[in-house]
């Protein structure tokens, strides 16, 4: 009996760590400028109440089912903490969205371990309150009651103070944003009129692709841009080639390196089209600044005479001109060469899809979905239905870059 109360401590403990660490995470990070941020804060840490009392009381139970039965709830908990607490890391670090509450996909983890930690906290307070040679019915009904207020009250408060903060929000204009202006006396441009690139930008690159449902490879680049000039390296996990992948162009000459090996040179005047790096692959070589890029090939005048537009938006408190196009499967590949790591062979013309591109108020460019599709056997795979999906942000455009020559 005292080996299985020492397990349910430590899980106890765990879980006292994590819900620590998560508090701590939005009491110290979780800083949108709304006037009760630190009360949210303060309401993130409430958890740790419930798991405290399993590390004094830990929910011990007898019995070949009834012990494993609890600890899995412990450890659920813990499994659902781990990965909830990296994503709000994540969000939070990377500038992104400062609502805490974005969807019920993103809540319902948070929701799940909160129920699991107090029932687990329950079962020991009723243990407790009880004692051992209580009725383990009642201590289970007594667990489950403490549950559920635990839970009502912590959920309660804690999502009240996070709505409060962001509806005193929206109404407020963002001071700074790293898509570009918050404050203008006039709208964005509108979709058919003159659009540019930053004089500079920290660019951004995801593309991915899947047959029927299954991925085919990924593809995260990321880097930045000054003028011609633009470094960045990028993670392939794709059938054509596996590993990181860098390049560094600053004036007339090109570095490349390929996984495992190191940087090359190559004069720019020999670059032409799709080209091998090392004996691999290496289709953005040639085009290797992608917004740039994609501005070139599938925003033209030409492209955007007949665009579609969605209506104003907010992004990351820069508000912006959603708009539309249509691309085939060539525009595609034009904008994005790097998908030529997807599939070596990619015969996409009589592919369709949509992209969509927002303008900021500065009359840049500084976000881009593309989504297009098309037969599998396009891709030489096996399947009915291929879908080809890319993502460009362009971020602190005209902020002061300096492209450094890489050591070899």
């Amino acid at each position: 009996m005292r080996v299985r109360t020492f397990g349910l401590r430590l899980l106890a403990a765990a879980l006292t760590a994590l819900w620590t660490i998560a508090g701590a995470i939005v009491l110290l990070g979780y800083r949108p400028g709304g006037p009760i941020d630190g009360i949210v804060g303060l309401t993130a840490l409430l958890p740790l109440a419930v798991s405290l009392m399993a590390l004094l009381w830990p929910p011990a139970a007898h019995g070949s089912r009834a012990f494993p039965a609890v600890a899995w709830l412990g450890i659920g908990a813990v499994l659902l903490l781990i990965p909830s607490i990296g994503g709000v890391l994540t969000q939070l670090l990377a500038r992104g969205p400062q609502t805490l509450l974005p969807s019920w996909e993103a809540v319902y983890p948070w929701i799940l371990a909160l129920i699991a930690t107090s029932l687990f906290g329950g079962l020991g307070v009723g243990r407790r309150i009880l004692g051992g040679q209580g009725m383990r019915r009642r201590r289970v009904q007594l667990g489950m009651v403490v549950a559920v207020v635990a839970t009502t009250l912590i959920g309660s408060a804690f999502a009240a103070a996070a709505i409060a903060n962001e509806l005193a929000l929206r109404n407020t204009p963002a001071t700074t944003s790293r898509f570009g202006p918050t404050i203008g006396t006039l709208d964005p441009p509108k979709c058919t009129g003159p659009v540019a690139a930053g004089t500079s930008a920290v660019v951004a690159l995801s593309l991915r692709g899947d047959v029927d449902g299954r991925s085919i490879g990924t593809i995260d680049l990321r880097g930045v841009r000054s003028g011609p000039d633009v470094s960045w390296s990028a993670d392939v996990a794709t059938e054509v080639a596996v590993g990181q992948f860098a390049l560094m162009r600053r004036g007339d000459v090109t570095r490349t390196r390929v996984p495992r090996d190191d940087w090359q040179v190559m004069a720019s005047d020999a670059i032409s089209g799709n080209v091998t790096a090392g004996g691999i692959p290496f289709p953005s070589l040639a085009h290797p600044a992608p917004d740039l890029e994609v501005l070139a090939a599938a925003l033209s005048p030409g492209n955007r005479s007949a665009a579609e537009e969605l209506g104003l938006e907010f992004v990351e408190g820069a508000r912006a001109r959603h708009c539309r196009i249509a691309v085939d499967g060539r525009n595609f590949q034009a904008a994005f060469p790097a998908a030529g790591w997807i599939s070596e062979q990619a015969d996409l013309h009589r592919w369709r899809g949509t992209l969509d591109y927002w303008i900021f108020l500065d009359g840049e460019v500084g976000q881009v979905i593309a989504e297009i599709n098309g037969e599998a056997q396009s891709l030489a795979r096996e399947g009915l239905q291929a879908n080809l999906y890319a993502t460009l942000t362009a971020t602190d455009r005209g902020t002061p870059v300096t492209i450094e020559v890489p050591r070899t």
